[in-house]
């Protein structure tokens, strides 16, 4: 273990101590949590109560003993210092954040998407002389997600002559962007996927003994991922959007937020173009420019 970073309290200069000792189990202080549930909520938009106090507590523990640091006070300064806004920042975001997903969860959406969203696009004209579909999974995680709505897409490929997509594939935490866009998971995570497309869309790993696999190169080309905030940045497109997934992502926000969120991402989106929510959410008393059109499936109007 690497020895512990300390804060030289005068100068405001990290510097590492010269002893080699374990990590205190420190406990997080009233006074610390406001600061750092503040400062997450006005970061991500993430609501932090009290009550989930000790789950946070948990989760920042494993970056202190990664970075041999005694107290989440220190913790704090670092996290704030210059050198920890550009070195930490993003691992604190990474262990914050939820990052729950499986391929073709809620597989009502992907059902829906192919029979009925995209043929009404198609019939409406609403993809362009193109012909190009663009999806955006806003809140994509490790990528299943998306290379779920890939692999759907791809199948309907199969069938329209001329028919294109594009997936976009966002998320606040650059280790699962990075996750996604390499495409490689253990093999129990694809057994959501039916076998024919299991072995047309993912590559084994050619050694058996870590029994992974991989999207394959085609598939893997279709899907775009980028990290971005909901809270700081905005998604900026050479053409529309014609569908979005957000699904299990604004439900970590409060109201307001969600409906800042919701009409943020919807600028892109054309007129009659679908959003997918997650089955635990809704827009009910937002004032956003959305329609239900099946249970947790909204049109823009």
């Amino acid at each position: 273990m690497c020895s512990p970073i300390v804060m030289d309290r005068p100068s405001g200069i990290f510097v590492r101590s010269s002893y080699n000792q374990e990590v205190y189990d420190a406990w997080m202080s009233e006074r610390v949590f406001r600061r750092l549930s503040k400062f997450i909520n006005s970061k991500l938009g993430i609501k932090v109560p009290p009550v989930k106090k000790t789950m946070l507590e948990a989760r920042l523990r494993k970056r202190l003993r990664h970075l041999s640091i005694r107290s989440y006070d220190e913790y704090c300064d670092y996290l704030f210092s210059p050198e920890g806004q550009r070195d930490e920042l993003h691992h604190m975001i990474d262990v914050v954040t939820t990052h729950k997903t499986d391929f073709f969860r809620e597989p009502v959406h992907f059902d829906y998407l192919a029979k009925k969203a995209l043929p009404t696009l198609l019939s409406k004209g609403l993809l362009g002389g193109r012909k190009r579909l663009v999806v955006w999974s806003a809140g994509c995680s490790t990528g299943e997600e998306p290379y779920s709505i890939a692999v759907v897409l791809s199948e309907v490929s199969k069938r329209l002559k001329r028919f294109q997509f594009l997936v976009l594939a966002t998320d606040v935490s650059r280790q699962v962007v990075e996750t996604g866009r390499a495409g490689i998971y253990e093999e129990e995570k694809i057994e959501p996927v039916p076998l024919p497309l299991r072995k047309e869309y993912f590559l084994k790993s050619k050694d058996r003994s870590k029994r992974l696999v991989r999207v394959v190169p085609g598939l893997r080309a279709k899907v775009i991922f980028h990290q971005l905030n909901f809270m700081e940045d905005r998604l900026d497109l050479r053409e529309p959007l014609h569908m979005i997934f957000c699904r299990n992502v604004i439900i970590y926000f409060d109201r307001k937020t969600q409906e800042m969120i919701i009409n943020k991402i919807l600028r892109p989106l054309v007129r009659g173009g679908y959003v997918f929510l997650g089955h635990s959410e809704t827009i009910h008393g937002l004032d956003v420019p959305l329609v239900p059109v099946a249970p947790t499936i909204y049109q823009k109007i």
